[in-house]
């Protein structure tokens, strides 16, 4: 009679360890895709005050209440130049203390600024 094998065999802890690492790459992508989310909401956010600010200098130096996105941004302009980060769409047009919608971020997601 032969004694029985003690210990895991050389496959038993490849498994083990492939099926420890699938667990942690699920979280981590779950993480990942989270962070990335919150900070392209935020860079959103970020240009929507800039032109909520330029739009807010381009009424009182006009005299008006309402602009449109080619008089805030462009070499000359209030702004230079935005940049997307997740395909989003900024409006066209502006209206003082009108809430302003960004469509697209991220291809499904809306963000809003109210001013």
């Amino acid at each position: 009679m032969q004694p029985s094998p003690q210990g895991f065999t050389g496959k038993e802890i490849l498994l083990a360890l492939t099926a420890v690492a699938a667990v942690l790459v699920a979280l981590g992508l779950a993480s990942y895709r989270k962070v990335r989310r919150s900070s392209e909401n935020e860079v959103v956010i970020c240009v929507v005050r800039q032109l909520s600010a330029a739009a807010d200098q381009y009424y009182l130096e006009n005299g008006v209440s309402t602009a449109e996105l080619r008089q805030l941004v462009g070499a000359t302009n209030y702004i230079k130049a935005i940049a997307t980060v997740a395909g989003e769409t900024y409006p066209l047009h502006y209206t003082r203390g009108v809430t302003m919608t960004v469509t697209g971020v991220g291809g499904t997601r809306t963000v809003t600024y109210a001013p």
